[in-house]
């Protein structure tokens, strides 16, 4: 019995051994980090650092952080962040944002973001490669407000980059529940008071194969490429706007993609009309735009609804049998 005690108690010392070195590992990193960036001309600073969690788990609270690059004048701060990962494994980290209001600021211009429950996660498999297994940012309550009032708010988002399966590829998820645009957004897309406060619908159903795993090498070397993209659903509903959006690409070792991609819209006018405020289409365009749209809807007979293909291939986009000119490169930097 008395062996048996000492055993216990040889492992308790060893394994609080283990967690003070790795949560003074952590914090001399997040230390590190901060230095790294002062050096290169960033504001990287918080007002102190505590580590709690014992046993099981490291908890490290960062209290008032706040991050910010003169050169392109984009700065971040908070009431606190917190690093929660367990004491084992340090590689599964979750990172807690304060619900108090976090100032976002690119040159003259502030916005508030408000959250309830954000937490970020960041999932790597053990070993010196560091895969990456899952990565997201999930929040309740959420909303951004600049000095003019609300930008954009939810009830929810969910924003998640998961592997499969098949360790070079990756599903992506979007979704954001009760998403009201801000009058600046309504605004500039024309719809002043014709559509509803908030989104129905809108998400993001999506499978991304690499030509390689995410990993250590992604930060040290060069991002993995796209070479297969699955779009299984992307939906919008707003009112009577609705417009969805399948279909499968390949892209090759240049970035060029080829594959088709099937939009349904109804109420394709308005949508036109939005993206004519929004300055997404130039005013010479509208009105062949406008004809050819209206010529591939009255092919569906339904004037009001679109359900047309976009085709790539050989480094072009064709919208049915209208061409539309060079296909987007999908390189990531």
């Amino acid at each position: 019995m008395i062996r048996l005690i000492k055993v216990i108690i040889g492992l308790g010392l060893v394994w609080s051994l283990w967690w003070w070195g790795a949560g003074f590992a952590l914090r001399q990193g997040i230390t590190n980090w901060s230095d790294t960036q002062e050096d290169r001309g960033w504001q990287a600073e918080m007002h102190d650092m505590t580590t709690t969690g014992y046993p099981l788990r490291h908890v490290t609270t960062l209290n008032s952080p706040a991050l910010a690059d003169p050169a392109t004048g984009t700065a971040w701060q908070a009431d606190w962040l917190r690093l929660d990962s367990p004491a084992a494994w340090p590689g599964r980290q979750n990172l807690h944002f304060a619900p108090t209001p976090q100032r976002l600021s690119y040159f003259d211009q502030t916005v508030v973001v408000e959250a309830q429950e954000m937490v970020a996660r960041l999932h790597l498999q053990p070993g010196l490669a560091l895969t990456l297994e899952r990565m997201d940012l999930t929040s309740a309550d959420w909303q951004i407000t600049a000095n003019d009032g609300p930008v954009m708010s939810a009830a929810s988002l969910v924003l998640a980059m998961v592997q499969t399966k098949q360790p070079e590829a990756y599903q992506f998820d979007i979704n954001a529940v009760g998403f009201s645009p801000g009058a600046r957004l309504r605004n500039l897309v024309g719809s002043g008071r014709s559509l509803p406060a908030s989104f129905e619908t809108l998400a993001l159903d999506m499978q991304v194969t690499f030509d390689r795993v995410w990993d250590r090498k992604a930060l040290e070397q060069r991002r993995p490429q796209p070479v297969a993209i699955d779009l299984k659903l992307a939906e919008v509903r707003w009112g009577a706007l609705r417009l969805m959006a399948t279909g499968k690409l390949t892209v090759d070792s240049q970035g060029i993609p080829s594959g088709a991609i099937t939009v349904k819209a109804d109420n394709w006018r308005e949508m036109l009309a939005m993206a004519q405020a929004a300055g997404a289409i130039p005013a010479q365009a509208i009105e062949p735009a406008e004809r050819a749209l209206k010529l591939l809807a009255s092919l569906g007979g339904n004037r009001n609804a679109l359900d047309v293909q976009f085709n790539l291939a050989d480094g072009f986009i064709a919208l049915g049998p209208f061409p539309l000119g060079p296909a987007p490169r999908l390189v990531l930097r």
